[in-house]
C-alpha cells in the first residue's frame, strides 16, 4: 500500500481490554485487521487499576492506558477540558491524520472527538447500540447531537441503527456508512461430535441487567421449564383426554403431544452476572429448578466457546440491541438462536419467547451445526469490516475543510439555548487549544517513531480473522 493511502488512525473508547465486550472485541479485531492492511493504529482508553502508561498488544498495537479513572459503568467523569493537553499531545506524538471514536456513551470519546476537530483532525465515529427510554439515553441523545455536529463521517452496526441514529442526531444519512460486526470463526467452532438431544441444553452468556432483558428471561425460564419437565408424572389416559379436548388452544395440545412423542426435556446453563442476578438466583428457589438451571457465573471471554458448545440452543432476551456479536459467535459454535426482534419490530411478551423456544426445540434435529459455522465464516469476516472501514476513512478525509464559522453555524439547529451552548464550548476549546500551541509549540513535542513488527513476526490470520494473543508491557 501506498504511503499516501496509508492512515494513521487513534482510535478512542472507554471501553478496551482489559474488559470484554462487544465494543472492545470490535475494536481490537478492526485494529489488528488495519494493522495487516499496513495502516497505523493507535488506541486510547482510560486506565484499569494499575495498567496505566503505554502498553504493546499482539501485531504491534500500541495502546495509551490515560490516567483517567471510570467512575461508573467504566465510563470516565466528563471534563470537557481536561484531557486536551494530553489528548494533544498524543495526536502531534504519534501524528495522526484520523480520530476514530467509538460507542456513545462512552464520556472519554466524545472529548476526543471534540478536541480533535477543534484542533482540525477529521474524525469518524461509530455507534454500537441503540438508545433505550431511560433518562440517561434521554439526557446522552442531547450529548451525542453535539458531537456528531460536526463528525466527519459515521458508521453503525446495522440499518436499524442507522435509522436510529439519524433520527435522533440529526446527522444526513448520506453521511452515515452501515458496516456491521463480524466473528473469530477460527476461535468459536462447533463441537466435533454432535451433542445428544436427549436433553435440550439452552445457554444464556449475556449481563444481567435491565437492557440485556433480565426481567424478561426471570419470566421465561420457569415457563419453558414448565412445559418440557424433566419427568412426566401426567398419566397416560389423562394425557388422551387432554387431547381430544377442544377447550385447550391448539399450542397446548401440540405440546402435549410433543412430550409424548419426543420426550425432550430442557436445562439451561446461565454464564452471566450483574445487577439483576439475584432476580435469577431467587427464581431458581422459588420454582425448585435448582437441578435444571446451572449458574457459572461471570465467563472469562477465552471460556465462552467451552461453554456454548455444551448447548444446543443459545437464548437472546436483550430489550435493546443494535447488532448482537453473541448470536454470531454461538451461530459459528452451530447453535440454533432464539432472540427477541428488537430493533425492527420489538418482541418482549414471555409467552412470545416460548413459544419460540419451543419451535426451535421442534426443528433441531435438522440442524448441522458445521453447515451453520461455515456459512457464518462466509458472511461475517473481520477482513471484510477492515475493507468497508478503510473505505469511510478515506470519505472521511475527502471531506472539504470548513472555516470557523461555517463549522459553528452545525451547532446551532441542536437547540435555541443548547446550540448557542454547543458553540460556546467549542469557541473555549479552540482558545484551549491556541493557548497550548503557545505554551508548548506542536513542534517542540517529539514524534514517536513508528513500530512495525517485521514480516515474519507478524500476527498470522487463521481461518476467520483470528490473531496468536500476545502482549508486550513497557
Amino acid at each position: 500500500m501506498g504511503d499516501q493511502k496509508r492512515h494513521k488512525i487513534l482510535m478512542v473508547s472507554d471501553f478496551f481490554y482489559p474488559n470484554f465486550g462487544g465494543v472492545e472485541n470490535h475494536i481490537y479485531y478492526l485494529s489488528q485487521c488495519l494493522l495487516k492492511l499496513s495502516h497505523k493504529v493507535v488506541v486510547l482508553t482510560h486506565a484499569y487499576g494499575n495498567r496505566s502508561g503505554v502498553r504493546y498488544m499482539t501485531g504491534g498495537l500500541k495502546v495509551y492506558y490515560i490516567p483517567w479513572k471510570p467512575f461508573l459503568m467504566q465510563n470516565t467523569l466528563p471534563t470537557f477540558y481536561g484531557t486536551l493537553p494530553i489528548m494533544r499531545t498524543i495526536l502531534i506524538r504519534e501524528k495522526i491524520t484520523l480520530v476514530h471514536g467509538h460507542q456513545a456513551f462512552s464520556m472519554l470519546c466524545h472529548e476526543a472527538l471534540m478536541h480533535a476537530r477543534a484542533m482540525g483532525y477529521k474524525v469518524v465515529f461509530t455507534d454500537h447500540s441503540l438508545y433505550f427510554a431511560d433518562v440517561g439515553s434521554i439526557h446522552m441523545n442531547k450529548v451525542l447531537q453535539f458531537t456528531l455536529a460536526d463528525v466527519s463521517q459515521a458508521i453503525c452496526v446495522s440499518h436499524t441503527s442507522k435509522e436510529n441514529i439519524v433520527l435522533r442526531s440529526g446527522l444526513p444519512p448520506e453521511k452515515v456508512f452501515v458496516i456491521p460486526n463480524a466473528v473469530d470463526t477460527a476461535m468459536f467452532r462447533p463441537a466435533p461430535e454432535k451433542l445428544s438431544q436427549d436433553e435440550i441444553v439452552i445457554v444464556v452468556i449475556s449481563r444481567l441487567v435491565y437492557q440485556k432483558g433480565a426481567d424478561l428471561l426471570v419470566e421465561v425460564i420457569p415457563e419453558v421449564c414448565r412445559l418440557f419437565p424433566n419427568e412426566y408424572n401426567l398419566p397416560m389416559g389423562f394425557a388422551f383426554m387432554l387431547l381430544r379436548s377442544t377447550l385447550l388452544p391448539t399450542l397446548i395440545r401440540f405440546i402435549i403431544y410433543e412430550f409424548y412423542s419426543t420426550g425432550f426435556a430442557v436445562r439451561f446453563i446461565v454464564g452471566v452476572d450483574g445487577p439483576k442476578r439475584v432476580r435469577l438466583e431467587e427464581m431458581r428457589e422459588k420454582n425448585s429448578l435448582q437441578d435444571r438451571v446451572e449458574m457459572l457465573g461471570s465467563v472469562p471471554h477465552a471460556r465462552v466457546q467451552s461453554v456454548l458448545i455444551s448447548g444446543h440452543i443459545f437464548l437472546n432476551s436483550s430489550l435493546p440491541e443494535a447488532f448482537c456479536i453473541a448470536i454470531l459467535e454461538a451461530a459459528s459454535c452451530g447453535l440454533l438462536t432464539v432472540s427477541t426482534r428488537v430493533g425492527g419490530v420489538p418482541e418482549l411478551d414471555p409467552s412470545g419467547m416460548v413459544r419460540a423456544i419451543t419451535k426451535a426445540i421442534s426443528i433441531l434435529p435438522k440442524i448441522d451445526p458445521q453447515v451453520m459455522h461455515l456459512r457464518m465464516k462466509k458472511l461475517y469476516s473481520w477482513h471484510d469490516v477492515a475493507k468497508r472501514t478503510e473505505i469511510a476513512y478515506d470519505r472521511a478525509l475527502g471531506c472539504p475543510n470548513q472555516n470557523l464559522l461555517d463549522r459553528l453555524s452545525r451547532y446551532l439547529p441542536c437547540g435555541s439555548w443548547a446550540g448557542k451552548l454547543f458553540c460556546l464550548v467549542m469557541i473555549i476549546n479552540i482558545l484551549f487549544c491556541r493557548l497550548l500551541q503557545l505554551w508548548q509549540p506542536a513542534e517542540d513535542i517529539e514524534e514517536a517513531p513508528d513500530f512495525s513488527l517485521p514480516n515474519s513476526q507478524c500476527p498470522e490470520f487463521k481461518e476467520g480473522g483470528t490473531l496468536r494473543s500476545r502482549q508486550i508491557s513497557s
